[in-house]
């Protein structure tokens, strides 16, 4: 597994239960389309999409992002930068977690500052920006990789809420 093939499968996740094709998720996640076949074929032999590479097996994915992601892509927060909100400092968990300490993706037009939080593909701030439901998700899933047992937890109810449920 690559970092990208979590971009790619929370792009899908996104689309909710809409038929997909390749290019839309190259082009929402601004990966290239040759990428997002690798990534596809990544996650086949990881038993996270089926054979066929059209649907996601969201109970597979969402028991790896709770018990492997953060041991598998750790990250921990950096200096103080300028850059978009991310993990418990973005929605949704901001409305349920209150903090004076802010994580951040560093983005040269963010408007906030605060620690950095490497994202897990260079696209994803670009991609996020334009795609709210992408962008929840991908802040959940760096609250899995930089939070606390609370925030995890908390990550993890929002995921299988999104992942599970279409919402």
């Amino acid at each position: 597994m690559r970092p990208q093939d979590i971009v790619v499968l929370l792009t899908i996740i996104a689309q909710g239960r809409d038929p997909w094709m390749m290019k839309d998720i190259a082009q929402e996640a601004h990966i290239s389309a040759s990428e997002v076949t690798e990534s596809l074929n990544r996650s086949a032999k990881a038993g996270l999409v089926d054979k066929s590479k059209k649907k996601v097996m969201r109970h597979a994915l969402l028991e790896f992002l709770t018990h492997g992601l953060r041991y598998v892509f750790p990250q921990e927060p950096g200096t103080i930068v300028r850059g978009v909100p991310t993990a418990f400092s973005a929605s949704p968990l901001n409305k349920l977690i209150m903090s004076n300490e802010k994580l951040v993706w560093p983005y040269a037009k963010g408007k906030e500052r605060g620690q950095s939080v490497e994202p897990l593909y260079p696209s994803v701030v670009e991609a996020a920006l334009n795609k709210p439901e992408l962008y929840e998700l991908l802040a959940l899933v760096d609250a899995l990789r930089v939070g606390r047992v609370r925030e995890r937890g908390l990550a993890n109810i929002e995921l299988e809420k999104r992942i599970l449920n279409g919402r």
